[in-house]
């Protein structure tokens, strides 16, 4: 009989075909599994699969009496509460880099969206407006990528690949992190000192208690008139009211973001402006990094279900 495997998240059933072709999948569809499956059914499981950004606390780890290893399917895990997963002797694992270069794609598809007003001049052609002759003030010439400051929130395996996708079309690169890597990009000491240099800041950092709301209104303020954020880590990471206010006051010049603090609900402040790019956190929504990402869940799985420690553990 294949080993039973809880599905916490609501997953669209296509993702998890290849996962239940080798395991007995349980899915709770994104609901408390306990309205869904009775206490017997879960006394039994003892591994579950999770997207990282799902809230997982300690309480929801008790109803399953059984639980060895929580799996994250992609790269996130800040919604499992790690230190009630250690107390209770659960391992985690997750899908580390699966999703980097589609992630790191959609970061140079928004800033490129954004610093050329991709969506009004898409709708000025649309509309009319410019087979009518008609102004328009979000369509003036506005500074291109060469010579233009990247700066990069957080340098894993994301930020790298952004950083090397942004070189190419002959910016300048800094970043900020924790750690300084030996990388031919300029290291910054804070996020305070990048956003003071940067035009374009893209937040590529782990959303944790320490980031959230770290892009505040003063870092706004430093970017400046023509700066713009891109945001494919965590909508938690920036202030969303301050980063509202400070487009509708011309602080910054613009925004593209593919996360939000309370998703699927982006801001209506934020839905409204038009110097915004919003995408539904689609960052690593591509076949091939599903693919990469359903094997990082079968792997660590098989070596659960082995006796063997994960293949990709949260470490």
């Amino acid at each position: 009989m294949p080993e039973k495997v809880l599905i916490y998240s609501r997953f669209p059933k296509a993702l998890m075909v290849r996962i239940g072709e080798r395991f007995e999948l349980l899915d709770a569809a994104g609901k408390p599994p306990g309205e869904v499956f009775s206490a017997e059914q879960l006394s039994t499981v003892r591994a579950m699969i999770t997207a990282g950004g799902t809230s997982l606390p300690g309480r929801v780890m008790d109803t399953l009496p059984s639980l060895q290893a929580i799996i994250c399917y992609g790269t996130g895990y800040d919604g499992v509460d790690l230190k009630a997963a250690r107390e209770r002797h659960i391992a985690v694992g997750n899908s580390p880099g699966a999703n980097a270069a589609s992630v790191a794609d959609l970061a140079v598809t928004l800033t490129l969206a954004a610093t050329r007003r991709i969506i009004p001049a898409d709708r000025f052609v649309r509309d009319g407006s410019w087979a009518a002759s008609k102004p328009s003030p979000l369509l003036r010439a506005l500074p291109g990528n060469p010579g233009r400051r990247i700066g990069i929130y957080g340098m894993g395996e994301i930020g790298r690949k952004i950083a090397f996708r942004m070189a190419a079309f002959e910016t300048e690169i800094g970043y900020f992190s924790r750690t300084k890597y030996d990388l031919p990009y300029r290291y910054f000491e804070s996020l305070e000192a990048l956003s003071e240099w940067c035009n374009v800041l893209m937040i590529a950092v782990r959303a944790s208690a320490d980031t959230r709301h770290v892009v505040s209104a003063d870092i706004l303020k430093r970017l400046g008139t023509d700066g713009y954020v891109i945001n494919i880590a965590r909508g938690s990471v920036i202030d969303e009211a301050a980063l509202a206010a400070a487009l509708q006051n011309n602080v910054i010049a613009g925004a593209g973001l593919d996360v939000f603090e309370e998703e699927p609900h982006p801001p209506g402040a934020l839905a409204a402006l038009p110097n915004v790019v919003l995408t539904p956190h689609i960052g690593g929504h591509t076949t091939d990094s599903h693919t990469a990402m359903q094997d990082c869940v079968i792997a660590n799985l098989e070596a659960f279900f082995a006796g063997r420690p994960l293949a990709f553990p949260v470490r």
